[in-house]
């Protein structure tokens, strides 16, 4: 496999997380919330919530499950 194509096969797989990172980001902004009310209400500290935004972080399906409903949001699933 060419080096370009694994580039694209990783950018592929980053996605989905990509995109449910960006959706609780904007819902977080929406609301002008900072990310430390946001690390209160969720029950962890504000760097976690930083790296979880920034994508250095993996989260369990619980934190954004605990994320998502700190800012009145569900998480749903769908796989195709």
């Amino acid at each position: 496999m060419a080096q370009g194509e694994k580039k694209h096969l990783a950018g592929q797989q980053l996605t989905p997380r990509y995109e449910v990172v960006q959706q609780l980001k904007d819902a977080r902004k929406a609301q002008d919330m900072t990310q430390e009310v946001l690390a209160e209400r969720v029950g962890t500290k504000k760097s976690n919530i930083s790296r979880f935004e920034s994508g250095k972080y993996n989260p369990s399906l619980d934190f954004l499950i605990k994320v998502a409903g700190s800012l009145g949001k569900q998480v749903q699933i769908r796989i195709k």
